[in-house]
């Protein structure tokens, strides 16, 4: 009778843990549908428009302040602006406040390039309908593989500053934009529809930009950057080294999480003091970790779960995520100094919510992920959410 009532025992403890297992996959699983359905409609509606855009890459304008050519990506730094003691010297910083004359066609071209196949790639998720695909490829065709429209793999003249700088390391951030392109394309790339010799190219290209961001001096400055600058160089590099197939560079991004971000940027209670110094604190609260989410979004592996990694103090992304979400869910609370510039305009629906909702089985954080703008239209608001369909990225 022992023995029967231990047998009892031990099968009711296997069903609970297969119960609780089951019950936790469930959940993940509600949250891609549950925001499959809410952003359905409108990834259907912009997939529709996507289906009617032609390319448009960086040889379609150029600008007379470029030392590049017409196939060098080129943009200018955003907070620096004529010096009105001598307007035709060198530019003077306004930081935080964005110069409206500065050539952004490149930039613009690069967030309408992830726009189109951002939609494109969810639409296929949603339907599997081949059409999409075929639309995608002539925008990629154009971007990475065509002699004549094709972008250079590298950001050696982004954003310059007249009579300073032809370029910056700081401008590798421009190419955030890129990361729904290559995810896109790992979402379409098994179809029958997309050749296998596109693709090649493509990887090709995202190895060559790869090799560059790792090795020139612009993204080894960008990669030692102290705050969200060093923190979407790693992103990007994941997102990209994911798409090659890098499983080199995929283990140094999640070391260099684990032991250069977490730990030089996070303070005690979650937040992030170097943001938070910012004309535009709130603004680049939210980017960072945006940023830091993605990288347990993209890094995390059942062997190595940068979702549960903490450091021997606690913090963790989860504690950036409790530092934040008050303010997230009620800004009046927020006690740092406002944002110079669109303080009124965040926060929409940060992808960081749903993505922690998601690992952490916090409905609370998914509520408010739900309420929020799902499509922001103010320019820098966009340029700052390079994360725009998340569905391809669960």
């Amino acid at each position: 009778m022992r023995r029967f009532n231990h047998y009892i025992t031990y099968v009711c403890l296997l069903l609970a843990i297969f119960c609780i297992s089951w019950t936790d996959l469930a959940v993940d699983i509600s949250y891609e549908k549950q925001a499959a359905q809410i952003l359905g409609k409108q990834i259907l509606q912009q997939a529709q428009w996507a289906m009617q855009q032609q390319p448009i890459t960086v040889t379609a304008e150029t600008s007379p302040r470029s030392a590049g050519g017409k196939h060098d990506f080129f943009s200018e730094g955003d907070y620096w602006w004529p010096d009105p003691v001598n307007p035709n010297g060198p530019y003077v910083q306004k930081d935080g406040m964005t110069n409206p004359a500065n050539f952004v066609a490149h930039r613009r071209a690069m967030i309408r390039f992830s726009q189109i196949i951002g939609a494109l790639a969810a639409a296929y998720k949603l339907t599997s309908d081949e059409k999409y695909i075929k639309q995608a490829l002539t925008h990629l065709e154009a971007w990475f593989v065509n002699p004549q429209t094709l972008m250079h793999p590298n950001l050696l003249y982004a954003q310059a500053i007249k009579g300073r700088f032809t370029g910056r390391g700081i401008g590798i951030i421009d190419t955030i934009h890129l990361m729904e392109v290559a995810q896109g394309i790992l979402v379409m790339k098994s179809s029958v529809a997309f050749p296998v010799t596109l693709f090649t190219q493509i990887k090709g290209w995202f190895s060559s930009y790869l090799k560059w961001l790792t090795t020139h001096p612009y993204g080894l400055d960008e990669m030692n950057a102290e705050n969200n600058h060093g923190t979407c160089w790693t992103m990007q590099v994941a997102s990209f080294a994911k798409l090659t197939g890098d499983e080199k560079l995929l283990n140094f991004c999640r070391e260099r999480y684990k032991e250069v971000l977490l730990p030089n940027q996070m303070d005690k209670d979650g937040a992030f003091p170097r943001e938070l110094k910012r004309t535009k604190p709130y603004g680049y609260s939210l980017f960072n970790l945006d940023a830091m989410v993605m990288l347990c979004q993209i890094l995390s592996t059942p062997e190595d779960n940068l979702w549960n990694f903490q450091l021997v103090d606690g913090r963790s992304i989860k504690k950036g995520m409790e530092f934040m979400f008050p303010y997230v869910e009620n800004k009046a609370n927020w006690p740092y100094p406002k944002d110079v510039m669109y303080w009124d305009n965040w926060p929409v629906a940060q992808p960081s919510l749903l993505f922690s909702a998601s690992a952490y089985k916090q409905k609370e954080w998914f509520d408010v992920w739900l309420k929020l703008d799902h499509k922001p239209q103010i320019e820098e608001l966009i340029r700052n959410l390079p994360i725009r369909n998340p569905i391809i990225w669960f």
